[in-house]
């Protein structure tokens, strides 16, 4: 696709004070650059990305403002803020509402992945612009359960068709703006935004991620980050 316009989304709304106190998860510092920051750097890096909408959460709008212009990387980039919403799904949405008119590809991305490689993001919007859908992910490497609110095991999928499934995830914009508004007209609620194009019947592909794309949710993930940046572990 000759002069494709890519358009990324970083949900970073998610309130996550389980691993900071009274800091929203976004502004944690990973070894010295706060978690939010990290993860723009990545999306700025990627080749194919020319605007980012980066939704945080509506009472930290003047805090982010404040971080990104005060960021001697980031401050003179291409981006927008944008207040997110109730929910992960919600939150998308309102990020797709800002996108540029003339975008081709949306990728969507969780702001707490500041690891994604540049590469990775550039394979996806590539990969999306022939296919339509497609999200990273890795096939597991556990054993997985399906167990009851009773923790009685009832089954043991196989193994080999199970895949744990990350961001970013990138979608031809027509069809990923349709699938949004066909879920919030359902009033159904996803976990991802592959969930609502597989609600249409459209396929959805899957890449192979990358290990190193650390998803930051409990305390014991910003030491392993810190290690991982510490150790040159880092793509």
């Amino acid at each position: 696709m000759p002069h494709m316009h890519v358009s990324a989304i970083v949900l970073a709304a998610g309130v996550g004070r389980r691993i900071g106190g009274d800091l929203a998860k976004t502004y944690l510092p990973i070894a010295g650059r706060a978690l939010v920051l990290r993860t723009l750097d990545r999306m700025f890096a990627a080749k194919t990305v020319q605007q980012v909408i980066l939704v945080v959460a509506a009472d930290e709008m003047d805090r982010c403002e404040a971080l990104l212009s005060a960021d001697s990387l980031l401050c003179n980039r291409p981006y927008l803020l944008q207040s997110g919403g109730a929910t992960r799904q919600q939150s998308a949405k309102r990020g797709l509402e800002r996108i540029a008119l003339e975008t081709d590809v949306v990728i969507i991305h969780d702001g707490a992945r500041p690891f994604v490689s540049a590469g990775l993001i550039d394979r996806c919007v590539e990969s999306a612009a022939e296919k339509g859908a497609v999200v990273v992910g890795l096939p597991v490497r556990d054993t997985i359960k399906v167990v009851g609110d009773d923790r009685l095991i009832h089954s043991t999928p196989a193994r080999r068709s199970l895949w744990e499934i990350q961001t970013p995830q990138a979608f031809q914009k027509d069809l990923i703006v349709a699938a949004h508004q066909r879920a919030e007209k359902d009033g159904v609620e996803v976990t991802d935004d592959a969930m609502v194009v597989e609600r249409l019947g459209k396929p959805v592909y899957v890449l192979e991620g990358e290990r190193t794309n650390l998803k930051i949710t409990l305390p014991e993930d910003i030491w392993l980050a810190e290690m991982m940046i510490r150790d040159g572990r880092v793509p």
